[in-house]
């Protein structure tokens, strides 16, 4: 095991033309899971999931992805749902349904005890629903103890303000936690809703970066593309030669942040030097071609997904495929 994540797993019913409900498995903690192990990495899956049908379609999709769960014992509580209205580009808007549901009937204990009997994991990865402040007890004390063991810890703000009721403690819930990241991922909607100040969303994010500890901050776009920014000023951006014909963007971002941690895992098998064995390690600065191939393949995740259904992340050979054609 090489990454551990913790959050949400939940399915999402979308919104077709007609006015009918696709369901679709997925979550933000889910989606990234799931793209993890289809593009490859060692990854295991901290949240229990439940006993009910949608519960067992959500072991079977991370098991298809060759994930491992932490805790394989089904719980009594139900899955959580969300509803997912797409607009007329594709994009995404959510209600939240998660009182009393699986992936919420955990604890940091639990999370820090499936950690520890995996030694080998070098990073951790969390964000969206898991950053509400009813959970701060259970994240935000895993995140801490992560960082202190020398692991590479990874958040994805991805706020949804639809699924809380106090905006104020949950931005400052995901402030929090985002003091403990070396690797934080945003959207220009995440930094609007966060408040950050500045004249456009590039500012916002060095602005964002400024005012944490992390390493890198990784700014999504929508079709404007991406931005790689790393703490010591190096900054890298990427994006579609041609408009891509996307059917929606469900899961786009959480491909997206797959890609990244993957790239930045990468060892000789994957023709890149291993990160984790520079001096430094893992979370050392990177020269300006391996920012830029980082990038280059988390874009190329994201855009792959783009293109299908619901999330539906690609192989990694898929991603080096259309990676190759970027440019």
């Amino acid at each position: 095991m090489l990454v551990a994540t913790a959050g949400e797993a939940l399915f999402d019913l979308i919104e077709e033309p007609d006015g009918r409900l696709r369901p679709c498995a997925g979550g933000a903690v889910y989606n990234l899971t799931r793209a993890l192990g289809l593009q490859g990495v060692g990854t295991l899956y901290l949240n229990p999931l439940s006993g009910d049908l949608l519960g067992r379609q959500l072991a079977q999709g991370l098991q298809a992805a060759q994930v491992t769960l932490a805790a394989p014992s089904p719980v009594r509580e139900p899955s959580a749902l969300a509803l997912a209205a797409l607009d007329a580009q594709g994009k995404a808007s959510y209600s939240f349904y998660r009182d009393g549901v699986a992936d919420r009937a955990v604890t940091a204990e639990a999370l820090n005890a499936a950690c520890a009997a995996h030694p080998g994991l070098q990073v951790v990865a969390t964000g969206c629903l898991a950053l509400v402040a009813q959970d701060a007890a259970v994240y935000q004390p895993w995140l801490a103890a992560q960082r202190a063991a020398g692991r590479m810890v990874v958040v994805d703000a991805n706020l949804r303000l639809s699924a809380v009721d106090d905006a104020p403690a949950y931005r400052a819930n995901v402030m929090a936690a985002l003091q403990q990241a070396h690797l934080i991922k945003v959207s220009d909607d995440d930094l609007e809703a966060l408040g950050t100040p500045g004249a456009n969303a590039l500012e916002r994010a060095r602005h964002l970066l400024q005012h944490t500890p992390a390493q890198w901050l990784a700014l999504t776009l929508g079709p404007d593309g991406a931005w790689l920014l790393q703490r010591d000023g190096l900054a890298e951006h990427a994006r579609e030669a041609a408009p891509l014909a996307v059917v929606d963007t469900v899961g786009a971002g959480d491909c997206f942040l797959a890609g990244l941690i993957t790239a930045l895992l990468a060892g000789p098998e994957r023709g890149q030097q291993a990160l984790a064995l520079r001096p430094g390690g893992l979370t050392a600065p990177l020269d300006a071609a391996r920012l830029r191939s980082t990038l280059q393949h988390a874009l190329a995740s994201a855009s792959h997904c783009v293109e299908r259904a619901g999330c539906t992340p690609p192989s990694y050979d898929e991603v080096r495929a259309r990676w190759a054609v970027l440019g």
